[in-house]
């Protein structure tokens, strides 16, 4: 299997780097030969479900993370996807995206490790943790000029979600 990707996974909380890293890393290895997959696109709800339902984006049952498994291993034996997409800005999903994996395939997201199945697709996989003093800081600035909520939402929505934070999120640094 000389010619199947290598899948680098990037897991961590809301707003603690990983596009930024996963950013970086493609522009290393060369933006053409990196493919990058966001697991935020398999939300199973939308920002309004989500908000109606009661439930996080950091909880397990608001992720198709059986798709996920099932297109990481795809990905693994260098076959195409259909992805679908989540928009940060609307809340909602776009059309899905036929992705063909390229020499490399970054994946960054939330509950990247959560399943055993998703864990064994990965070549190398990478936890990020920063200060929360930073993380914080790193999230009402993009949540406030990318999303278009306040500070004060940033921050209640942050203590909302530090629940699931403590129980999905933060335990896959033991896999990492």
């Amino acid at each position: 299997m000389a010619n199947r990707p290598i899948i680098l996974g990037i897991v961590g909380d809301s707003a603690a780097g990983k596009t930024t890293l996963t950013r970086g890393i493609a522009q290393v290895l060369g933006i053409e030969n990196v493919t990058v997959i966001c697991t935020d696109d398999y939300h199973r709800y939308d920002r309004k479900q989500r908000a109606e339902i009661g439930i996080t984006a950091l909880h397990p049952d608001c992720n198709y993370l059986d798709i996920i498994q099932q297109h990481l291993a795809m990905l693994r034996t260098g076959q195409p996807i259909l992805k679908p997409i989540y928009n940060h800005k609307t809340g909602t999903f776009d059309p899905p995206e036929y992705i063909k994996p390229t020499k490399f395939v970054i994946v960054e997201g939330l509950l990247g490790y959560s399943t055993r199945g998703a864990r064994d697709a990965y070549d190398v996989k990478v936890y990020l943790a920063p200060p929360e003093s930073l993380r914080t800081r790193w999230k009402v600035k993009r949540d406030t000029l990318k999303r278009g909520y306040t500070e004060e939402q940033v921050l209640a929505e942050m203590q909302k979600r530090e629940s699931d934070s403590e129980q999905f999120i933060r335990p896959q640094r033991l896999w990492a």
